[in-house]
């Protein structure tokens, strides 16, 4: 008896795991570049030759510390840059034509997307999914349109709906 609840506790703990440094993002075990441990087979037959993990050796483990790093400076650097976007958008105003009545509605409307043909062709890399309009603009005037060009950057840009030039 005593035998057997040795056998039991000496595979039950984790002699039997393996340390990897995983490859890609695999669900409910990590991230890209965490280090886990598996049991053997896990990794043996599942984790290792489907390219999800690397055995977690020093060098591994230095490699990926270089490469978490070196992401790291270049989030900050791409974070410094659309800081910078931002200010400059927020000093911006767009001008856009369009056709309206006399009442000043539109016949058509104006859309993210017109805002941000019309900010790129002014040479501002905004896409049409960072402006956060309530609705289309659809009346002449002037408009503060919010643009959010990462999730802790807002900034607004000022939007002139002008009447098209009669040809």
């Amino acid at each position: 008896m005593v035998r057997n609840r040795q056998r039991a506790s000496s595979t039950g703990g984790r002699r039997n795991a393996t340390e990897l440094l995983l490859a890609e993002d695999v669900p409910s075990l990590g991230n890209r570049g965490d280090i886990v441990r598996v049991k053997s087979g896990y990794a043996r037959n599942y984790l290792i030759p489907q390219g999800l993990a690397t055995v977690a050796t020093d060098h591994n483990k230095r490699m990926v510390e270089k490469h978490q790093s070196r992401l790291e400076e270049l989030q900050a650097q791409r974070l410094k840059e659309t800081k910078e976007l931002a200010s400059a958008l927020g000093k911006y105003s767009v001008t856009l034509e369009a056709n309206a009545n006399a009442d000043g509605h539109l016949y058509g409307s104006i859309v993210a997307k017109d805002i941000s043909q019309a900010l790129k062709s002014s040479g501002y890399a905004v896409e049409s999914d960072h402006i956060r309009l309530e609705g289309p603009l659809k009346e002449l005037g002037m408009y503060t349109v919010k643009i959010q060009l990462h999730s802790e950057i807002d900034t607004e840009v000022k939007v002139w709906v002008v009447p098209a030039a009669a040809s």
